[in-house]
């Protein structure tokens, strides 16, 4: 019998889910283990992967420099955002291995030293999309998907002061996000893909957080039940759409879709989403079926989204055929002291 995961202590750990379902919650939970560090989204992780092929071979000094000054200063990659020393981090970038993955990995583990902990993670709901990106640099890493009600996540969605598309595409966010989830879920097993609903996590929160530590192999630990003083300290004020992570944790939003949608849009997002609800055990709401407009731009609407998701897919296979080294993270591990900051 293979060792379980509770033998590994060092796996990259990926956090996602649709948009609005939880996951800054959740990061923050996870933050607060003495272990395990995750910082804020950065926006660097996806960019430095589309663009490997215009860096050049990584085994050219010049070229892993070239790599490490854009991740490290670049404004628009938001890593001097997490409080690591440019200067140092370019430096270890350019004596690390001359791999995508070594680099992106250095980024994190970094922050993680930074914070005294073993451990480190990453959070973007958008990570979805992007799995087999990830495991190609970080074949060991472990997937954590977070689901929400669909219905809360698009009430949610079309308030955000970012989100600039319709309420066809909010849906179809969550429902593209669900078939995901269960894809990676055959694709990966038990060991490497785990899936917790944002209710429950509200409910009992340590309960779900013993759970998901079992997962990742390591102890629980009870400051994560309480992530709201660490919020208060790191989360900025200036994102109001998170300014409820400084409270303690509740399940007040649960099911406030009722009051924040329009009785047509909950009529399309549950017949878009279809035995989806149920199947997490989220209760339908008895409204008549929509109106035949309603559905047919929002069949549109989803086939447009699988066409780009296509293409995409098609450029990315193109990238790989011409990329000019390996991408598998070549990190050896590092042993760091657990005197956890914030």
């Amino acid at each position: 019998m293979s060792p379980g995961p509770a033998l590994r202590h060092d796996r990259p750990i990926f956090v996602f889910g649709c948009p609005r379902s939880g996951t800054t919650l959740l990061r923050l939970m996870l933050h607060s283990h003495a272990r395990i560090a995750i910082p804020a989204e950065t926006k660097f992780v996806l960019p430095v992967y589309t663009a490997r092929c215009d860096f050049g071979d990584l085994r050219d000094s010049k070229n892993r420099r070239a790599l490490a000054e854009w991740i490290a200063r670049e404004r628009s990659t938001r890593v001097r955002t997490l409080g690591i020393d440019a200067d140092g981090l370019i430096d270890e970038i350019v004596n690390g291995p001359p791999t995508l993955g070594s680099a992106v990995g250095t980024v994190f583990r970094a922050y993680a030293r930074l914070h005294g902990k073993p451990r480190w993670g990453d959070k973007r709901p958008s990570y979805s999309q992007h799995v087999g990106a990830l495991l190609r640099m970080f074949p060991d890493a472990q997937f954590v998907h977070l689901v929400r009600d669909g219905r809360d996540c698009v009430a949610s969605l079309m308030e955000m002061p970012w989100f600039d598309a319709d309420i066809h595409h909010a849906i179809s966010a969550w429902r593209e996000t669900i078939d995901r989830g269960r894809r990676l879920a055959e694709r990966l097993g038990p060991d490497c893909y785990y899936e917790l609903q944002y209710e429950r996590l509200v409910t009992d929160p340590a309960d779900e957080l013993t759970r998901l530590c079992g997962f990742l192999g390591e102890d629980f630990d009870p400051a994560m039940v309480h992530p709201e003083g660490l919020a208060k300290r790191i989360v900025p004020a200036g994102k109001r759409w998170h300014g409820r992570t400084h409270d303690a944790v509740t399940t007040d939003r649960v099911g406030s879709w009722a009051e924040r949608l329009d009785a047509w849009e909950i009529s399309l997002a549950e017949a878009a989403f279809g035995e989806r609800l149920a199947e997490y055990g989220y209760e339908p709401s008895g409204l008549p079926k929509p109106a035949a407009a309603h559905l047919a731009r929002f069949t549109r609407t989803a086939a447009h989204r699988r066409m780009a998701q296509s293409k995409a897919a098609l450029r990315e296979r193109w990238r790989q055929h011409h990329e000019p080294n390996p991408v598998e993270c070549l990190l050896p591990a590092e042993h760091t002291a657990t005197t956890a900051a914030p």
